[in-house]
């Protein structure tokens, strides 16, 4: 069993096992085939996702699957909640031991030919924010890059990394701070308004969104 392995199995290595190659893939295939489905399903705003147990094959993320746990909580904490759900699958797949008809190779459910996404890998500046898009857009690529790289940023000049934030209404020009305070530092978007509540500026681990 393999979990963001990153490469295609070669077959003789697939085939040394009678029971074949088991791969943790955190989508619900066939969405998400690839290098990154946590971030892309994040960036996508994807109202649901989960894990998938599969058996591997000569291509990529296209074997059938043997268990799948679906999760709609895609909130902050969203990527240490995929590995603990995979935990706990990987336990289930482990109990249901060799014997387990579905274990057996080529014994799963084939995935579906609608519906495939591909999950390329992060592209260089894909973690810069840019305040011309919707508070909305922002607030996805900030979870989607916590806890790496992290969301980079440039308010009144200084460069931050944002961890936490939320959405809130209002207006203004895109990048202007509207407010500074206890609960987070207000920037204007394309629409609506981005509320940082945790960010750090280079060097530091920590900078108060209300220092500015």
């Amino acid at each position: 069993m393999v979990a963001a392995y990153g490469l295609i199995l070669p077959q003789p290595v697939l085939e040394l096992s009678r029971y074949g190659a088991v791969n943790i893939h955190a989508s619900l295939l066939p969405r998400w085939r690839g290098a990154t489905p946590i971030q892309r399903a994040l960036l996508a705003g994807d109202r649901e996702t989960g894990i998938s147990i599969m058996q591997m094959d000569s291509e990529l993320d296209t074997g059938p699957v043997l268990m799948q746990e679906k999760n709609s909580d895609l909130g902050k904490r969203y990527h240490g909640h995929v590995a603990r759900s995979a935990r706990g699958a990987r336990r289930k797949t482990h109990r249901a031991g060799p014997g387990c008809a579905r274990s057996r190779r080529g014994q799963g459910d084939a995935q579906s030919a609608e519906g495939v996404t591909y999950a390329a890998k992060l592209g260089r500046g894909e973690a810069r924010v840019d305040w011309r898009e919707s508070a909305v857009s922002v607030n996805r690529r900030v979870r989607a890059f916590n806890p790496s790289p992290g969301a980079d940023a440039r308010v009144r000049g200084v460069e931050l990394k944002i961890w936490r934030c939320a959405t809130a209404a209002g207006q203004g020009k895109p990048g202007e701070v509207l407010s500074v305070g206890p609960h987070g530092l207000g920037v204007a978007c394309g629409e609506g308004v981005l509320l940082v509540t945790s960010c750090s500026a280079p060097g530091e681990s920590d900078c108060l969104p209300q220092n500015f």
